[in-house]
């Protein structure tokens, strides 16, 4: 009964099993996509563009326009404050 699981068969041993290599897969996907996301960047740099700016951006495009608005905003109170601006 090694491949029990809480003694319940290896039904539940061969599912824990699929999902674990389900996983596996996904993490090589994840890993080859950060590869290409890399080389993209590695372009971009060599075509002159700033890849802090581009990454910036990525994030700035994630978040629905109110959300950034509202954080550029807080920003903007903070560096006054601090007499940055």
């Amino acid at each position: 009964m090694a491949d029990a699981i809480g003694g319940q068969g290896t039904n539940t041993g061969d599912e824990l099993r699929l999902l674990i290599e389900r996983a596996e897969r996904l993490e090589e996907e994840k890993k080859g996509i950060a590869d290409d996301i890399r080389d993209v960047m590695a372009e971009a740099k060599a075509r002159g563009f700033d890849t802090k700016a581009i990454r910036t951006i990525l994030k700035i495009r994630k978040k629905k326009k109110e959300e950034y608005q509202e954080e550029e905003a807080i920003l903007e109170t903070y560096m006054a404050a601090l007499g940055m601006i």
